[in-house]
């Protein structure tokens, strides 16, 4: 008969997952966090109660069970829901801006193709975006960094896949 090692209960093997140190990645994180984070790398647990208290339904998990927020699926309202939620000191929401987030308009955009297209600039509730027609047909897309919150709805509402809204790249002080 040949020897078969004894095979972990479902039970076992959860508790196992449970117990292990959640890795941190060496990697420097390029996921887009809830608004308001601060030592984030240190405080979160990734418990997960942000997720299911976020009434847009844009938060949801990385590989670690880290939250991230999937501006595909809609926009924040900055409602804080996930802020209350939250059990550990994750959040500082004195701290402005809200994130340190970086946004571009890509060359699949309808309107700099010459296409009528104002998605973007009809869902932004900050009315940071405009698209003043130029010469030939086309227009030229242009977003107000000081009005713009990076709250994803022109993001969610883009026909082309065009805005892409990124943490921000560190710059050198000089």
């Amino acid at each position: 008969m040949p020897v078969t090692s004894k095979q972990a209960t479902r039970r076992e093997f959860l508790n196992r997952l449970r117990s292990a140190p959640v890795p941190q990645s060496s990697v420097p994180d390029r996921a887009i966090r809830p608004p308001w984070v601060h030592h984030f790398d240190d405080q979160c647990t990734a418990c997960g109660d942000c997720a299911p208290a976020c009434p847009e339904g844009i938060i949801g998990f990385d590989h670690n069970h880290f939250p991230i927020v999937d501006f595909s699926k809609g926009e924040c309202t900055f409602c804080a829901a996930c802020v209350d939620a939250c059990p550990e000191d994750v959040f500082d929401t004195t701290q402005e801006p809200v994130w340190q987030l970086d946004i571009a308009v890509g060359n699949t955009c309808f309107a700099e193709k010459g296409i009528y297209c104002r998605s973007c600039g009809d869902s932004c509730p900050e009315s940071a975006i405009r698209i003043p027609p130029q010469l030939g047909g086309r227009a030229r897309v242009i977003i107000d960094e000081e009005a713009c919150t990076k709250c994803g709805a022109c993001l969610s509402a883009c026909p082309a896949d065009a805005i892409s809204i990124t943490p921000q790249k560190e710059h050198s002080h000089e």
